[in-house]
């Protein structure tokens, strides 16, 4: 989760308003244009970081799933079966991403299993070249949500699986931001600036609505629970190998999250 055009976003002052905070979180979190962001990490920079928008993280996922979630429909009406629309759900993803989470799941697999000190594991993370733990880690993500989609046999369920997932995965970053410190003092986690904790429960409650509607209130709430216990399990990892969170590692634990809830909302039915 470190592509050097993913930049985050800061004005000159003050915080930023619902519009302008939404669009920032979407020009970051997917390759849509839909913001102006900036890189944050000049000495000195006064104003506003990408930890401000991010109570806006679970709506830009609950959109990021409902394309994920229409590709799916798309492709189960027109009979190609349950295992390709689940596979070109996953990629409608992908590509509406840049395969940000991805990648920061390939990059940490690589550093958290690979390096043998926490310098070590810092500087695999920061390597652009993928070893066998980040293949290993990215055939498991991809083939672990194809399985949940396609169990599903229910074209409006794994839809509504998709939006929930999508959303409370990215809404469980805040957390992440908020409890650990960054692993750096450069790059995106040190940019990036310490969500305010109103932020964070405006995220984890957005999250929250999103998944009781589409999954139902005790289901929902089931599948979410299951996440942030999953995420926290990761972020203690990370805290303990390199001391904190990269951009990387929220890649990998928005990917974490996805996983969990999606093998959730299937186990639960």
């Amino acid at each position: 989760m470190t592509d050097p055009e993913r930049t985050t976003g800061r004005r000159t002052s003050g915080r930023p308003g619902f519009v302008a905070g939404f669009a920032v979180a979407v020009a970051f979190l997917t390759r849509i244009p839909a913001g102006e962001p900036r890189a944050v990490d000049e000495p000195g920079a006064n104003g506003w970081a990408l930890a401000d928008t991010a109570w806006a993280f679970p709506l830009v996922g609950a959109g990021i799933g409902a394309v994920a979630a229409i590709v799916f429909l798309a492709a189960q009406l027109a009979g190609l079966g349950d295992w390709p629309a689940a596979l070109l759900a996953i990629l409608a993803g992908l590509l509406l991403t840049g395969a940000l989470h991805e990648d920061g799941l390939a990059d940490s697999a690589d550093g958290l299993f690979g390096g043998s000190d926490r310098e070590h594991r810092l500087a695999i993370m920061r390597d652009s070249r993928h070893g066998s733990f980040a293949v290993l880690a990215l055939v498991l993500s991809v083939g672990l949500r194809a399985a949940a989609l396609a169990q599903t046999g229910e074209a409006v369920f794994a839809g509504l699986a998709l939006v929930a997932a999508h959303a409370g995965s990215r809404a469980l970053l805040p957390l992440a931001m908020w409890a650990m410190p960054p692993a750096r003092d450069d790059g995106l986690g040190a940019a990036a600036g310490r969500p305010r904790l109103g932020s964070v429960v405006a995220a984890a409650l957005i999250a929250l609505a999103i998944a009781a509607a589409a999954l139902g209130p005790v289901h929902g709430f089931v599948a979410l629970a299951a996440a942030a216990a999953s995420v926290a399990a990761g972020g203690a990892v990370a805290q303990r190998r390199i001391g904190g969170y990269t951009g990387d590692i929220l890649g990998a634990l928005q990917q974490i999250g996805e996983i969990v809830m999606l093998l959730a909302a299937v186990g639960g039915r």
